[in-house]
């Protein structure tokens, strides 16, 4: 574990996410789940030797399978958005390792079967205040990776939990984005109110700022493109090429090249098929 302050810590040595937790008088906050079981019951297991109240809670800053696999091994109650809380609803009850390959972390983890979702069992719509300790919790909504995505802001500490805002050298998952609202909530990032705060990933750690321009100039160059081809129905063809030349902004290792292309490659089909869906739903309206 990686010490933030005296009562927060991150994880990230396991695939896929990297963890938080928030140690207070009335109990452990945790900050997303690992993809495995086995994993999740590993880290719930190194959370006791942490002090703290007796209380456990879960919070999932968006339903990406990476972050919300393992919540049921944590065994305490889900926090979410509402957005998160629905898409749960529109999900078979037990998940199966199997289907379409996204370019997800929890693709390459080897045994998982099937296992029952942990859907959140208590959701809010904007904001939610978690007062366990002198120094509040603030849950905020922030739209951007997905509809349901939500930031832990410990205004007092100066720190926020931004999920899947800010990746370190890595493409985003782009199949259920909004980037228009993306890109505003990176601009909140970079303005004064969180000026000298440590902003912490869910996929890297702790963010720089010139980490946070860097995926902002990305998105808007991916929102730039995507204006241009969908008005031309875009084609496979057309995405492959695409997927090419923005797998050139990452470092990434050969290892993961064929991952990052394919993640790249769901997303931008996906993307582009909500939002002709989205246009062909305000033709028939108008």
């Amino acid at each position: 574990m990686q010490e933030i302050t005296r009562n927060i810590q991150i994880e990230d040595q396991f695939p896929g996410v990297t963890l938080g937790v928030i140690v207070t008088p009335r109990g452990l906050i945790q900050i997303d789940a690992p993809p495995s079981p086995e994993d999740a019951r590993s880290w719930r297991a190194a959370l006791m030797n942490l002090g703290g109240g007796m209380e456990r809670v879960l919070v999932n800053l968006d339903a990406h399978p990476d972050r919300t696999l393992g919540a049921r091994a944590m065994d305490c109650t889900v926090i979410a958005h509402e957005k998160t809380a629905n898409a749960f609803r529109t999900r078979p009850n037990t998940f199966k390792a199997q289907g379409e390959e996204t370019g997800a972390d929890w693709e390459a983890i080897p045994g998982l079967g099937s296992m029952r979702w942990a859907p959140p069992e208590i959701s809010f719509l904007d904001q939610m205040t978690l007062h366990w300790s002198d120094s509040p919790v603030m849950l905020e909504h922030h739209a951007g990776p997905s509809d349901g995505s939500i930031w832990v802001h410990l205004p007092e500490e100066k720190i926020v939990f931004v999920g899947d805002a800010v990746l370190k050298n890595q493409p985003p998952f782009l199949a259920g984005a909004n980037l228009k609202a993306w890109l505003t909530s990176l601009n909140s990032l970079l303005d004064t109110p969180f000026k000298g705060y440590t902003i912490i990933s869910s996929r890297g750690g702790i963010m720089t700022t010139a980490a946070i321009k860097s995926q902002y100039d990305f998105l808007k160059h991916v929102h730039d493109k995507l204006d241009k081809i969908t008005t031309k129905k875009p084609n496979p063809a057309m995405t492959e090429k695409l997927v090419i030349s923005l797998l050139a902004w990452f470092k990434a290792p050969a290892a993961r090249q064929k991952q990052f292309a394919q993640r790249l490659r769901y997303g931008l089909l996906h993307y582009n098929a909500r939002q002709d869906r989205g246009s062909s739903t305000q033709v028939e309206e108008d």
